[in-house]
């Protein structure tokens, strides 16, 4: 079976798919151009305008930011010790734990306008929805999970994180390695990890098991999925990227999906160079 289309059986209305590598679209499936919640997917976005605030000087990932002792680089590797919601409510302190934090991601994105005097939304659509062309991704509320976009933006934006341009291959390189090395901590539906591998707005798969990605996914993969039933990765040594969203949220029902298709797309990628196309969509 063509790996993406099996999303065609998935208990969801709507799935929109594709797997990206460093030229554009390998495959896709469904509707390009319908918006989506991208709930979590948000941070990787505003994870990507905080890199490039730190490559235009305008902030640095040292700079004091949340609690006491917090840095940016606290909040952009969930280490800040802030509680998940609330932003007041500091849980442990920084760097002894792995606390995810989409209230991390809303002082973060304060501290940027303040650095910058630039509303955060702004900064976000001239610094990166601009020029990548995400002309539906348009953030409102939480910084964390407040993002809705479109298969066509979601594609534009992986397809940085495969082959950068905007951003320094340096960067990517520091913001997709562990920070905090060695931190316990939970990923959401998944329970306790130790160690709980995180980088800088990116989620690292490591030796995680259970995990969202598939078994196939190298540990050096990394990215996001989002409560709204939504889904990034990318797997470096392939130069490739899945996408993923749906109008479901994340429940049972995604756990041996996500995976499975995860992990016939890596096989069909590795494939594909000596056998043809094995993606499909």
């Amino acid at each position: 079976m063509k790996a993406l289309a099996t999303v065609e059986d998935w208990p969801v209305d709507n799935v929109s798919a594709a797997v990206v590598g460093p030229d554009g679209v390998l495959a896709a499936h469904g509707d390009d151009e319908r918006v989506y919640r991208l709930a979590s997917v948000t941070k990787p976005i505003v994870a990507l305008a905080a890199l490039l605030a730190v490559e235009e000087e305008a902030i640095t990932l040292d700079d004091p930011a949340g609690p006491e002792g917090s840095t940016v680089r606290h909040l952009l590797a969930h280490a800040s010790g802030l509680d998940f919601a609330d932003r007041d409510k500091v849980r442990t302190g920084p760097g002894e734990r792995r606390i995810y934090s989409s209230a991390g991601f809303e002082v973060l994105v304060d501290h940027i306008a303040d650095a910058t005097g630039i509303a955060f939304t702004d900064y976000l659509d001239e610094a990166v929805c601009q020029p990548l062309g995400m002309s539906s991704t348009t953030l409102e509320g939480s910084a964390g999970h407040g993002a809705s976009g479109s298969l066509s933006d979601l594609v534009a934006f992986t397809r940085e994180l495969v082959s950068p341009r905007l951003l320094a291959s340096e960067t990517l390189a520091e913001a997709v390695t562990e920070q905090f090395v060695g931190l316990d901590g939970l990923v959401p539906g998944y329970g306790m990890h130790k160690p709980c591998e995180w980088g800088l707005g990116f989620e690292l798969r490591g030796a995680k098991h259970p995990h969202w990605t598939g078994q196939h996914n190298s540990p050096a993969t990394f990215g996001h999925f989002g409560q709204s039933g939504t889904l990034l990765w990318v797997q470096p040594e392939i130069a490739t990227g899945l996408v993923v969203l749906t109008d479901r949220d994340f429940g049972d029902w995604a756990k041996p999906l996500w995976p499975a298709l995860s992990d016939r797309v890596v096989d069909a990628v590795t494939a594909r160079t000596n056998h043809g196309d094995a993606l499909g969509g």
